[in-house]
């Protein structure tokens, strides 16, 4: 064997043996809901206010939830959406966390 082969298979099971420690975040969706009380402007601002959103993309959301029914308007841990989706719901607009 030369010693690109033996140093590329002993490479090879180095890396397979090897421990490692992976922690995975399940990320979740805060997703806005349909309704026929918030208008457009409402949910626009509250996008804009709550989550951070551009007015543009706050907008192309807003379209979304009245066309499509719902729709995710932020991706994220649960414990940072929290809070965003209890001030959307203070307002008047219907939010929920998927898991």
């Amino acid at each position: 064997m030369n010693n690109a082969l033996r140093n590329a298979a002993t490479q090879w099971q180095t890396d397979a043996n090897e421990a490692t420690d992976v922690i995975e975040e399940t990320l979740h969706n805060l997703i806005v809901w349909n309704d026929d009380v918030n208008t457009f402007d409402w949910v626009i601002e509250s996008l804009v206010d709550i989550c951070g959103h551009e007015p543009m993309q706050a907008e192309q959301c807003a379209l979304i939830v009245h066309h499509r029914g719902k729709c995710g308007v932020k991706k994220g841990n649960f414990n940072d959406l929290r809070p965003q989706a209890e001030a959307l719901i203070d307002r008047g607009i219907q939010a929920t966390i998927d898991y």
